[in-house]
């Protein structure tokens, strides 16, 4: 018998597992997505925004009922979609795809819009799906989307999430330990995708873009999440992409993936080893981040 669990950075031990029993038990008429938020209501496990965390509260009880530690009640329903294997993809949307090609300066206004939680975001997801080579991901944990216009129509998209937790090369350009880590990977966000649309042909476009985005994406954070962000990061996969429009933003390169992923057992390489790129975006982040 494991005497603890590791779960999303934390430690969970043998008293917590026996709370977790108890209070499962006395709440016998509850469901698993209430018990979850039940639990995150008398153990104060909310997000900065004050949202309760209970996507992560119901992943580690799920973890220790297949661990055989818990046993939580039977499923009352199932959400369709829910699982990525179910889940319908992004369907295309009609729109001018004709050819765009201009300078810079000739585009007009360039409006970045954060389209999470409005009518946009199922454009957003059906844009990534259908042009982006990696396709649309539905994230887990904190996120923004961004959609660009120029002219009335959408030119790029740019998704943010939360960082990986461990990431060497960033964790050393940062200088934190382990527990500031742990206490600030919050203040991290990561460039999942970055999409000019395949018709747009403006020379400096994405470099624009992107240094649009370091002056604002911390506000649009501190807005939805209750907290801001002090450094952002991106991998680019070298076998594709040089990472030209990053560099042209003033983001730096400090080393590289291991290739092995978040899952990794095997300690070996199973997948591509890509660039790290990062942007502090306070020139006094590593007091904020390590201190």
């Amino acid at each position: 018998m494991a005497e603890e669990f590791r779960y999303r950075g934390q430690t969970i031990n043998r008293e917590q597992i026996a709370f977790l029993r108890e209070f499962i038990a006395s709440h016998p008429n509850s469901s698993r997505w209430k018990l979850s938020r039940q639990l995150c209501e008398v153990l104060g496990w909310r997000q900065a925004n004050g949202a309760l965390r209970d996507v992560v509260c119901r992943g580690l009880m799920l973890m220790l009922e297949r661990a055989g530690e818990i046993e939580l009640p039977p499923v009352r329903w199932r959400i369709t979609g829910q699982s990525p294997s179910t889940r319908s993809k992004p369907q295309p949307f009609l729109m001018d795809s004709s050819r765009l090609e201009a300078r810079l300066g000739e585009l007009g206004p360039i409006d970045i819009q954060q389209v999470r939680r409005t009518a946009n975001e199922p454009f957003f997801n059906s844009l990534l799906e259908h042009h982006h080579y990696l396709g649309y991901e539905q994230p887990v944990g904190e996120h923004l989307k961004f959609l660009v216009w120029a002219g009335g129509r959408p030119v790029a998209c740019l998704a943010w999430s939360s960082s990986p937790r461990h990431l060497g090369a960033r964790d050393r350009f940062i200088g934190w330990d382990a527990s500031a880590r742990k206490r600030n990977i919050h203040l991290l966000a990561y460039n999942t995708r970055f999409l000019i649309l395949p018709w747009v042909r403006v020379p400096h476009l994405a470099s624009h873009i992107l240094g649009r985005m370091a002056k604002r994406l911390s506000c649009d954070w501190q807005q939805m999440y209750g907290h801001p962000i002090y450094l952002v990061e991106t991998f680019v996969d070298r076998s594709r992409f040089g990472g030209t429009c990053y560099r042209a933003a003033n983001w730096t390169r400090v080393g590289e993936t291991t290739g092995r992923g978040k899952d990794d057992l095997t300690h070996r390489a199973n997948r591509p080893i890509k660039e790290i790129l990062v942007l502090p975006l306070r020139r006094d982040f590593r007091r904020l981040l390590a201190g």
